[in-house]
């Protein structure tokens, strides 16, 4: 039995910015296969939101924890709904 497809959209804060998280992140989520968006926001947040079952989401923000240079303080998260059309990983424009 597959797990649920599920949609999360989540805020990091911490060090995220300037020290490859958005590219850390393209990679994590392609060796994982989830799909979604980042972008730098301002405050040095970044901002996410990742499809794909439970276990693939955690393992994505496990890989981006445990980066160096990386620093996640905290992770605001909430469930929304899925995107079913969604294909691909993309990084969007900073949010200034």
């Amino acid at each position: 039995m597959t797990e649920p497809i599920i949609r999360k959209h989540l805020i990091f804060s911490g060090a995220v910015q300037g020290v490859g998280f958005r590219w850390r992140a393209v990679q994590a989520t392609k060796a994982v296969g989830v799909t979604g968006w980042v972008r730098n926001d301002r405050f040095g947040t970044v901002s996410m939101e990742l499809q794909g079952s439970e276990a693939q989401i955690d393992r994505v923000i496990r890989t981006l924890d445990r980066a160096p240079w990386i620093r996640i303080d905290g992770i605001n998260a909430r469930v929304i709904p899925a995107a079913p059309d969604e294909r691909g990983f993309q990084v969007l424009d900073d949010q200034w």
